[in-house]
């Protein structure tokens, strides 16, 4: 394989640049991420389409990684259930070294290639699920090793990498290859690989939910109303959807709970 992400840095004698000359190379840089993404829209689409067959039919969504990668799966994961208002484990995401390793990362435990399968069978995973594997080399051991014994026993598998013909994408029934090309500083792949990752999630979870019905229109009609920002918004939509005043679309949602129900409520003449 070849391993784009530990190539050279196209810039050298970054340290001896000012601040200003460093935040133009990583913006110059970032700007190639998005065109990457687009020519792998063609693997991205089939990994979507396969996870939002296989969870219509009660079927969830995990994702396991090391480092960055585990916890963009993490951040994913963790913000499904307010948005769209799905029970949290639908998308479950998990890293190497366990939740600590969130915050402070564990020596080696990355390198841990039987480590992953335990993990997920905390979860009771089978063969109705789906397992996405994060790695920007491609490469990483508690992620092969994860994707190989799922595989075995059913499971869609898929991943999201930053090398082509790798052991992790061998690994996956639909894998996603974004080549991003060389980091700013030479390795560094939380900078493009993760910009890279973090887009190609978005895209997958939001189709998803797109496709499980969790958007109406262009509206998250299912999110947790968990602050006062998100409640304004959620009265917004009603009063906006059943052109009312915003007191009464108020009314509606403390009533009913979520836009959607307050929506269907105020369609239907119910009042409480």
């Amino acid at each position: 394989m070849n391993r784009v992400t530990e190539q050279e840095s196209n810039y050298n004698n970054i340290d001896q640049m000012s601040v200003l000359e460093v935040l133009q190379g990583i913006n110059n840089e970032d700007k190639t991420v998005a065109y990457a993404v687009e020519k792998s829209l063609p693997q991205i689409e089939k990994l979507t389409s396969a996870v939002a067959e296989r969870m219509k039919k009660g079927g969830r969504l995990f994702y396991i990684g090391a480092g960055t990668s585990g916890r963009l799966g993490v951040v994913d994961a963790s913000e499904c259930p307010p948005t769209y208002g799905v029970p949290f484990d639908w998308v479950v995401g998990i890293i190497a070294g366990g939740d600590t390793a969130i915050r402070k990362a564990v020596e080696f435990a990355e390198d841990d290639a039987i480590q992953a399968w335990k993990d997920l069978e905390e979860f009771n995973i089978n063969e109705k699920d789906c397992l996405v594997g994060l790695a920007a080399s491609g490469t990483t051991p508690y992620v092969i090793g994860g994707l190989n014994t799922a595989r075995k026993h059913g499971v869609l598998t898929g991943c999201i990498v930053c090398n082509t013909g790798g052991p992790i994408a061998a690994e996956s029934d639909f894998p996603v290859e974004v080549v991003v090309g060389p980091e700013f500083i030479t390795g560094s792949t939380r900078m493009k690989s993760g910009t890279a990752q973090k887009l190609v999630l978005n895209m997958l979870s939001t189709t998803v939910m797109v496709q499980l019905g969790r958007v109406v229109g262009n509206k998250m009609v299912d999110m947790q109303l968990t602050n006062n920002k998100l409640v304004d918004r959620g009265t917004q939509m009603v009063a906006d959807e059943l052109n009312i005043g915003y007191d009464e679309a108020a009314d509606l949602l403390t009533q009913h709970g979520s836009v959607r129900k307050a929506v269907e409520a105020g369609q239907h003449g119910v009042k409480s």
